[in-house]
């Protein structure tokens, strides 16, 4: 029997089926379609899962659980974990997401580093050469900026804009802005780590649209970054 990996984030959930320490499959559904992708599963001996996605969402995973007659464990963000130290002010208010992806980055890494996912909302975190959690920018995601100008403007239209240095077309200036904002938050905090040869992380569903434009930095893509992230959790807490 197998341990199920979750990360339940803000717009889909993710999954990982682990076995023996190894993954036998991966998944992926929007929230509507949860408990029936859930349902198709084999039932895991253990359910490991990362929840942003609020009370919904945490509802039809607990009933999943109910259903394999398993007892879900939900991670939070403690003070130190996998030898990752956590340095927010209230550890405990970190984002279950954001920490298992801290906690894979510093596996992979084990020096400093940026940890950046592109999601609903852009998370920039940064990882010390000692595995200590500096701290970190949320900001909307690519797709939620052009979004709330769409509704919070009365003129704007929406429409598929392209990148440009100087846009001339309303949906152009709003793609463009957006993807500024996010690559312009990444290479501040870069900067700021005052790392030169630090690897900048990148994950996330919008990472594609981001990675051009950040070539300048020594990047790695890495997909799936929170669920490896429970893994090294859920194997230090037991298997």
């Amino acid at each position: 029997m197998s341990t199920l990996l979750i990360d339940a984030g803000n717009s889909r959930t993710k999954w990982a089926e682990l076995g023996h320490g190894r993954w036998m499959g991966t998944g992926a559904c929007d929230h509507a379609g949860l408990a029936a992708a859930l349902a198709k599963l084999g039932a895991p001996r253990r359910v490991v899962i990362s929840n942003v996605a609020g009370h919904d969402v945490a509802q039809v995973l607990q009933q999943a659980c109910a259903d394999w007659g398993v007892t879900p464990e939900l991670i939070r963000s403690p003070a130190r974990q996998c030898g990752v130290s956590n340095g927010y002010t209230e550890p405990e208010r970190l984002g279950s997401d954001r920490w298992a992806a801290l906690v894979a980055a510093w596996h992979i890494e084990r020096r400093a580093c940026l940890v950046v996912n592109c999601g609903t909302a852009t998370t920039v975190d940064a990882l010390s050469e000692q595995g200590e959690f500096l701290g970190g920018l949320i900001l909307p995601g690519i797709a939620l900026m052009q979004h709330s100008l769409l509704t919070g403007t009365a003129q704007l239209r929406a429409g598929d804009g392209a990148v440009s240095d100087f846009p001339r077309a309303t949906a152009d200036a709003i793609f463009s802005g957006a993807i500024a904002a996010t690559v312009g938050a990444i290479l501040r905090q870069y900067t700021l780590l005052a790392q030169p040869d630090a690897p900048c992380l990148l994950s996330g569903g919008a990472a594609d649209l981001i990675e051009p434009y950040l070539e300048e930095l020594p990047l790695a893509h890495l997909d799936h970054l929170v669920l490896h992230g429970l893994q090294l959790i859920a194997e230090e807490s037991g298997t």
